[in-house]
């Protein structure tokens, strides 16, 4: 099931990923510096309000459904779950409203903090569907999901910016993209809550489970957005826009990257525990992080190499220099998020200990809050960078001894120790290569140092990619024969 995920996954986050390089591409060059400052915060908020809203049932209809063995049980589930979203949308907007109304913001702030608010219901209903397709192994329609809203989300974003649309404009496209999906899948959803009525035992044991997940998402949001509250605060909205551009060019590489192959590990180790027990979940455990650490740990030393050319390229005049002093800090910071999210936190999740997730999350947004108060008045933009790299190891430790109480993940040290030195091989080959800057450099980086990784790599089965490639070459000959 994972490694069917993993292919199948594939084209929706290579589209995900040109979306995002081509949202920072257009966006830091059709809006000023304070606009997408501005853009980042109103962001923030708004994944904030989705996330202590609605995270908490997105969380339990993929978690419950693999346990569900009859057609009247599954009929609950799925009557439990869309009924409560409903009847939190409609508690959502009106508050919503007189919030954004009351709140002292300026005109241009306001607005899109209310354009991205506006979209967090529909959101919710495209994501529950979403997660009902993960946990069914429904690859195809997950991923048709996600690459036409990535699409029309983007086009529309920038219809709005060359309109003139300021800040508002990226959350119009992540508000309206959505609305046009719904029509294809909410009616299959809701018909599958025929017969169903709202079990409020069950919705007991949802919150009790889901509740946890969204505060530690939450406690992860305030670990990766109070740096651009602290910016603003401390300097300016411009700062923020710099900050976010960097931010977004290199964590948007490396979540692409762990939400592809968390999109099929989380399913699957689930899946494994349920119907295969622990030896199961152990074995796909392995498979999954070592196979995160083969992909995502030379994507994060890749992207520190090529900082500089990388934000010449794809970053605005007026935030290219700021963005390529953080952007190294930034990919560590997502490499140690990716594996907090996407693998060892997922232990908690698996043995229904969540509020242990909200304490394991909690240490290290406390620790970025304290840190953030302290660096960002000495060192600006690098010091909020910092700041959140040293906050994410914090979180990491933490993590991996507090899910000794719930289900402890192996720890893929084979994988950590090969991939770590293909990295370092790639790395001092990169470093010797001429700064000749641009897209030039910038290819010639990265082709190099994606073959010298592959090279190393294969040679030392890091992560058993040898034996995973001589697997499908054989399954290929066996097809043509």
């Amino acid at each position: 099931m994972f490694w069917r995920g993993v292919w199948g996954y594939l084209p929706a986050q290579i589209v995900q990923g040109v979306v995002g390089f081509l949202t920072i591409f257009v966006f830091t060059r059709l809006l000023s510096a304070d606009d997408f400052g501005h853009y980042a915060l109103a962001f923030s908020v708004t994944t904030l309000a989705h996330t202590v809203t609605f995270t908490w049932l997105e969380a339990s209809m993929a978690r419950f459904w693999a346990a569900e063995r009859t057609p009247e049980g599954m009929a609950t589930h799925f009557a439990s779950l869309y009924r409560t979203s409903f009847a939190i949308i409609a508690v959502f907007t009106p508050i919503a409203a007189l919030i954004v109304w009351l709140a002292p913001l300026t005109p241009a702030f306001k607005i899109a903090v209310a354009f991205g608010l506006a979209g967090a219901p529909v959101r919710n209903l495209a994501k529950l569907a979403q997660e009902r397709y993960r946990a069914a192994g429904e690859v195809s329609k997950s991923a048709a999901v996600d690459i036409g809203v990535a699409i029309l989300g983007f086009l529309v974003g920038a219809g709005f910016a060359l309109a003139g649309a300021g800040a508002a404009s990226p959350l119009l496209g992540l508000a309206i993209a959505p609305l046009f999906a719904l029509p294809f899948i909410l009616p299959g959803e809701l018909r599958q809550a025929g017969g169903g009525t709202v079990d409020r035992t069950r919705l007991k044991a949802y919150a009790l489970y889901g509740y946890p997940i969204a505060a530690s998402l939450t406690l992860a949001l305030v670990l990766a957005s109070t740096d651009r509250f602290l910016l603003a605060a401390f300097m300016d909205a411009a700062a923020v826009g710099a900050y976010h551009a960097s931010y977004s060019l290199a964590n948007r590489t490396l979540d692409v990257i762990f939400i592809w192959l968390g999109a099929a590990g989380a399913p699957a180790m689930v899946m494994a525990l349920e119907r295969g027990g622990r030896e199961a979940l152990r074995q796909t455990a392995i498979e999954q992080g070592s196979t995160l650490i083969l992909i995502g740990l030379p994507a994060a030393v890749g992207l520190s190499l090529v900082a500089r050319p990388l934000a010449e390229l794809m970053i605005g005049q007026d935030l290219r220099a700021a963005a390529a002093l953080v952007t190294p800090w930034i990919a560590a910071s997502s490499f140690l998020s990716g594996m907090i999210a996407y693998y060892f936190g997922f232990g908690f999740t698996l043995g229904k200990k969540t509020g242990l997730l909200l304490v394991t999350m909690a240490i290290p947004a406390l620790c970025n809050v304290a840190l953030n108060l302290v660096l960002i008045p000495r060192m600006g933009v690098t010091g909020a960078a910092v700041s959140t790299a040293a906050s994410f190891a914090i979180g990491l430790i933490a993590c991996i001894l507090l899910s000794r109480r719930a289900i402890a993940l192996p720890m893929p040290w084979e994988a950590l120790i090969r991939c770590g030195i293909a990295s370092a091989v790639m790395a001092g080959v990169v470093w010797m290569l001429p700064h000749i800057g641009g897209f030039v450099e910038l290819m010639l980086d990265a082709s190099v140092g994606g073959l010298v990784y592959a090279v190393v790599a294969l040679t030392l089965n890091a992560a058993g990619v040898r034996n995973v490639l001589l697997r499908l070459i054989r399954a290929r000959r066996s097809v043509t024969a």
